[in-house]
């Protein structure tokens, strides 16, 4: 956890993540060692775990002309050969002795333009649609560098998290595709409010 200056005031993030050794403990609303800064905005358990491909940060590398390392936009666990964009919200994945529950894509606020020092990188982002995605923790457990990852549950929908991330990026007309029950209470709340 880390402060950062914006307008002269103090915030606190958990952007900045480095590699850790060893097993770690999945359990309550994050990893154990890690924190979320401001969980009114960040966190909480639909967005417990933030799973980024490494195969998007290299294409970040390419688009932005430097070397990233694992954890460059907050995620607290890197994937290799897992496209999170393809998969479904409310599939089930088995990491160590870990379940997690695929919720939702990432939007970020501003802090991902002062990690990466662009106050432009927030559009970027969108613009690429290359979100990562959230996890619930249905069951607590521990997971470390290597543990692959196995899809063990799939629900019963057609809806990706790089759809969710479309719809309410470019086509919210399709806003009513989020009214399922894998997706959050809070995101159907909202859904409600502008389709009603």
């Amino acid at each position: 956890m880390r402060e950062i200056e914006r307008g002269g005031r103090l915030f606190r993030t958990g952007i900045w993540k480095l590699p850790v050794a060893g097993p770690v403990a999945v359990r309550g609303v994050n990893l154990e060692g890690d924190d979320q800064g401001d969980r009114g905005v960040h966190g909480g358990p639909h967005k417990a775990v933030y799973a980024y491909a490494r195969e998007d940060i290299d294409w970040w590398q390419g688009e932005l002309g430097r070397e990233l390392a694992d954890g460059v936009f907050g995620e607290n666990l890197s994937l290799r050969g897992i496209d999170p964009g393809a998969a479904l919200v409310g599939e089930r994945w088995r990491i160590g002795s870990a379940l997690l529950e695929v919720s939702e894509p990432r939007f970020p606020c501003w802090k991902l333009g002062s990690r990466f020092d662009d106050p432009l990188m927030v559009k970027r982002f969108a613009r690429a649609r290359r979100t990562g995605t959230y996890l619930r923790i249905v069951e607590e457990g521990t997971l470390a560098a290597g543990d692959g990852v196995a899809v063990i549950q799939r629900p019963d929908n057609d809806l990706t998290i790089a759809e969710f991330a479309r719809i309410f990026l470019v086509d919210r007309a399709e806003l009513s595709r989020l009214l399922i029950e894998q997706v959050s209470p809070e995101w159907r709340d909202w859904v409600r409010e502008r389709v009603a």
